[in-house]
């Protein structure tokens, strides 16, 4: 029995195909010729006693303009995204092209473009053979109006959204929300539904190897659970999405001996990584980002904490859970009774996400450590001698701190523990880089504080 499609693989071909140039446009080209026939169908129906005459020279005019135009505002606009892209690249990291390309102003912008020239192409042409009558012609000249404001209300977003594309500021943001997204989604399963690893007693006998060689973007965890029923045993997936897999290294391991290709088959294995399904990736691309910003041929310290701020928003994301009070009661005017009724939805919230939709799978739960060292190893080192980025930080650091050190959570732990390492190895970076005594103290300070 073949496994159901699941919403993580729903979601992952939905952004492969947004990071797909051709996919819009080849659709709009279709609707447009579409659009075409469909004026002819008209024709076949009792509408033209409705309706008032018009021209055929009226029609053929304004599609004469709109097939001379579109496709050089269709150039105009595949250059203007090209040099975007290479914008990108340069002044932020390669790693957020893929965040550019599937920009869904642009991508909207140049369809619309290319779907308008593709229609008035086939329409000029049905015209010049006098295929429609007067209910045909109708139809076909409310269409063309109908394409003329499409056009026209396309180019005047695309220009408002053209002068950022591909700007820092603006793939900041975009790396941003992609990074929410996973999050978000990893927040709601831990372990992708799976059991988490830690529950496992026995890791399996038989290990299951892979001759490809990349990152793995998705593991489709439905797919592995009915090859587990099917053949009563357990798998236990040995690596997340995002992380690199190699000949060596195992991908999952077995109670029950397994066909290689059966559990390979779930694991998608990609040159690059994905923003999608893999939070960690966000959090290295953002670091990259700060780290070209403070080298020195850039010399951009403005962007590195702009970096760091958005690093901290993500952390903090953490922190909050799947269904959130925003009622806020004052610690003095708690009844233990209040206290007792929180403590009993925490623990039932808590038990409500270790459920496992696939009980015949386990999965590794992010490693909080290596998150901390995705997104701030890089900029502390890089940063170290400018104590404007050294203090941004520490501030940060401090903020996921006071946030997370009240909680007796294992994951708020976790992050409390990283956070005060990756303080302290901050610290004593700059403190080995800064040459001017009093910043040393005002970085000592904040550290100490």
């Amino acid at each position: 029995m073949e496994a159901p499609i699941t919403v993580d693989r729903l979601r992952f071909l939905v952004y492969s195909l947004k990071e797909k140039l051709w996919v819009k446009p080849l659709g709009f080209c279709l609707l447009s010729i579409l659009a075409v026939f469909l004026a002819k169908v008209a024709d076949g129906t009792s509408l033209a006693e409705h309706i008032p005459e018009i021209k055929p020279e009226s029609v053929e005019a304004l599609l004469s303009i709109m097939a001379s135009s579109m496709m050089v505002i269709a150039t105009f606009s595949a250059g203007t995204m090209v040099n975007a892209y290479a914008s990108a690249s340069q002044s932020s990291t390669p790693r957020s092209l893929s965040l550019i390309i599937s920009d869904d102003v642009s991508q909207n912008a140049l369809s619309v473009f290319i779907g308008a020239f593709i229609y008035s192409a086939v329409a000029l042409t049905a015209m010049t053979q006098a295929i429609f009558n007067k209910a045909g012609l109708f139809i076909l000249f409310c269409l063309t109006c109908l394409a003329f404001v499409a056009v026209i209300l396309t180019f005047i977003r695309w220009v408002d959204s053209v002068a950022r594309l591909g700007r820092v500021g603006s793939t900041l943001l975009k790396v941003e929300n992609a990074t929410t997204r996973a999050i978000k989604n990893r927040i709601k399963s831990p372990c992708l539904g799976a059991v988490p690893q830690e529950e496992i007693k026995e890791q399996g006998s038989y290990a299951i190897f892979t001759d490809k060689v990349g990152y793995i973007q998705l593991i489709d965890i439905a797919k592995l659970q009915t090859l587990a029923k099917s053949k009563d045993c357990f798998i236990n997936v040995a690596l997340l999405p995002g992380e690199f897999v190699t000949p060596e290294r195992a991908l999952a391991y077995s109670n029950t001996e397994l066909k290689n290709d059966e559990v390979i088959s779930a694991f998608t294995i990609g040159e690059a990584r994905s923003f999608e399904a893999d939070p960690r990736f966000g959090f290295i691309v953002l670091a990259e980002i700060a780290s070209r910003a403070l080298s020195p041929s850039v010399n951009d310290h403005g962007t590195a904490i702009n970096a760091i701020s958005s690093i901290t928003r993500l952390m903090l994301l953490w922190h909050k859970p799947v269904s959130q009070d925003n009622s806020v009661k004052h610690k003095g005017s708690e009844t233990s009774a209040n206290r007792h009724s929180e403590n009993e939805n925490d623990k039932e919230q808590r038990q409500n996400q270790n459920d496992s939709k696939y009980d015949l799978v386990s999965l590794p739960k992010l490693s909080v450590d290596d998150l901390f060292d995705d997104a701030y190893t890089s900029i502390a080192r890089d940063g170290a001698a400018n104590i404007e980025v050294a203090i941004r930080i520490q501030k940060s650091l401090n903020t996921i701190k006071a946030c997370f050190e009240n909680s007796d959570t294992e994951i708020d732990k976790d992050f409390t523990n990283a956070a005060n390492k990756l303080a302290k190895q901050s610290y004593e970076r700059a403190k080995l880089a800064l040459d001017y005594a009093e910043d040393i103290k005002r970085i000592e300070r904040i550290y100490q504080s």
